[in-house]
């Protein structure tokens, strides 16, 4: 494995060394044997890994090209240099050629995968690492670009039935922002000479006219201060998990959360043992996909399972299954295709998410329709209520 050795040594000031070494210690090693003072070792891909991300990184794409490509006949090798040739992205073009030299330095090419964790994930590499033993490549990529699509099929269904909540919301929250920032300090300045004797509600909604315009600037300053440190806020990943969890506790919704995990849980699972992982293995590794509380029963139900329990065992017993995917684990367990009937379980959750998601969808946009026209049809009435008052006195 090649390393890249930031290193002193008098007469030349500071270099960096290529080093080829079994690991960072032995590069360092290396490194001080010729003379060197070490100041920094890493990884040669480590620079990659920083700007590579699996956003910038076509991952799914890589995996659909590279499996296409195998099926018609040519070898590893040949592949990746065919997609290098045709990649016009600096960085990613990087990639595919470190991953190429390594290939012909004799690394497997899950070693060199490893490289890069900011594009390929622990998961793809287990995969990858799991069919280089049984030579079935072409198989494990296939099963990584279903088990993809399926996940980001399921993501897209729940973001494309929220976009219109969240559009009817931006919508009327500026709507609302209009009648309270700009229309009703106008209303307070033209009643303000007046000594009609509004309603209560009216005279606390031209109060706050009138300090809106007495005290905009500052309350603008606290408008925009107090969305800044939202942001921040939601930016930071301990508070993201206190939201979560308080979002859990909420019944309904902690419910359907729930199913969410235990879909992409199985699913996971599922692709790991049908490229040849071991049970054992595979639970540790799809651990970071549950909530930290669930990572708990995960560990406990993995160590239950060492002991000689069974799967179906396990998960029931702490709390990782429901009653349907509970005797699916069971049939699973006595024909002894446990990769396929955990598939079957993620597909029941999945499609159980996708009608609750529908008929959320459906019961929560009238009622957030009718509650932001409530809300401005009460400030129009409060506004134009002193009118209908001077109306009936001039009359």
């Amino acid at each position: 494995m090649q390393f890249e050795v930031k290193a002193l040594r008098s007469g030349e000031g500071v270099c960096v060394l290529s080093v080829s070494a079994l690991n960072e210690n032995d590069a360092a090693s290396v490194a001080k044997n010729q003379g060197y003072a070490v100041l920094s070792v890493k990884a040669a891909g480590a620079a990659l890994s920083r700007f590579g991300s699996r956003k910038s990184f076509p991952l799914v794409l890589f995996s659909q090209e590279l499996l296409s490509l195998l099926d018609a006949g040519l070898s590893l090798i040949e592949a990746l240099e065919a997609l290098a040739e045709k990649e016009r992205h600096a960085e990613s073009r990087k990639v595919f050629d470190t991953i190429i030299s390594r290939l012909y330095e004799g690394q497997a090419f899950s070693a060199s995968l490893q490289e890069f964790p900011g594009i390929f994930p622990p998961l793809y590499i287990a995969t990858i690492r799991a069919s280089e033993k049984t030579g079935g490549l072409s198989e494990a990529l296939g099963r990584f670009v279903s088990y993809q699509l399926q996940l980001d099929f399921v993501k897209k269904k729940i973001v494309s039935a929220s976009i219109y909540p969240l559009v009817l919301m931006g919508v009327g929250g500026l709507v609302m922002l209009f009648l309270l920032g700009y229309v009703v300090p106008r209303f307070a300045s033209v009643y303000e000479g007046t000594k009609t004797t509004l309603p209560w509600m009216s005279q606390m909604l031209l109060n706050w006219g009138t300090m809106l315009q007495e005290h905009g600037h500052v309350m603008l300053l606290s408008l925009a201060g107090g969305l800044g440190g939202a942001i921040y806020a939601l930016s930071r990943p301990a508070v993201r998990e206190v939201l979560l969890l308080k979002l859990w506790h909420i019944p309904a919704i902690g419910e359907r959360m729930h199913v969410y995990q235990l879909a992409r849980f199985y699913r996971t699972l599922a692709m790991l043992l049908k490229g040849g992982i071991p049970v054992v293995t595979a639970l540790d590794m799809v651990s970071g996909l549950l909530q930290p509380a669930l990572r708990g029963q995960l560990k406990l139900a993995s160590t239950s399972i060492r002991e000689g329990r069974t799967i179906s065992q396990a998960m029931e017993t702490y709390e990782l299954t429901t009653p349907v995917a509970l005797r699916m684990l069971r049939v699973g367990e006595r024909t002894g295709n446990m990769g396929e009937m955990m598939e079957r379980i993620a597909a029941f959750y999945d499609e159980e998410m996708a009608r609750w998601v529908e008929w959320f969808t459906k019961m929560f946009e009238p009622l957030l329709m009718a509650l932001i026209g409530a809300v401005i049809g009460l400030i129009v009435i409060l506004m134009y209520m002193p009118i209908f008052d001077l109306a009936g006195s001039i009359q």
